[in-house]
């Protein structure tokens, strides 16, 4: 099967997203861009598009302009060992971006992260249904997921 690669529409501010998400995620990289020339479209010089890898997974960023911004509709999850690494995206991907419920947060460009710590769907699959619903609506009255409190919940 050939690669899949997602393809992100950026407002101009491709670029500052790249090194952005290449400073949160260990094994980063930019791999290329295509910038503008005398041709156009736009300044010559200005970044167009580019392939980037944020820890293994490959993207590619499209600088189109403000006509399709993002939305809830797609986002990205993390799936975090323990609740430093959740405290480590959240804090980061929030700063500049917003908190939303259930492990949910948008980045300073807007894209949508679901920063979730494994453990969270043991709980929710529980075999158990009362520890299992504990653990759900635990999780519906938290922003950034606090293992700490969904095992408390289940207990």
């Amino acid at each position: 099967m050939p690669p899949i690669t997602p393809t992100l529409w950026f407002d101009h501010n491709l670029e500052e997203a790249v090194t952005f998400y290449s400073s949160v995620f260990p094994n980063s990289r930019i791999e290329e861009v295509n910038r503008a020339t005398d041709a156009g479209p736009g300044q010559s010089g200005d970044l167009l598009s580019g392939a980037f890898v944020l820890d293994g997974t490959r993207f590619i960023g499209i600088n189109g302009g403000p006509q399709f911004p993002f939305s809830e509709a797609v986002s990205f999850t993390v799936e975090c060992k323990d609740q430093d690494e959740v405290d480590y995206y959240w804090d980061r991907l929030t700063d500049g971006g917003e908190e939303s419920q259930c492990g949910w947060c948008k980045d300073r460009f807007g894209l949508s992260w679901q920063i979730v710590p494994q453990r969270l769907y043991e709980l929710v699959s529980h075999p158990d249904p009362a520890r299992a619903t504990a653990a759900t609506k635990a999780m519906y009255g938290m922003r950034k997921i606090v293992l700490a409190d969904l095992e408390r919940a289940v207990e």
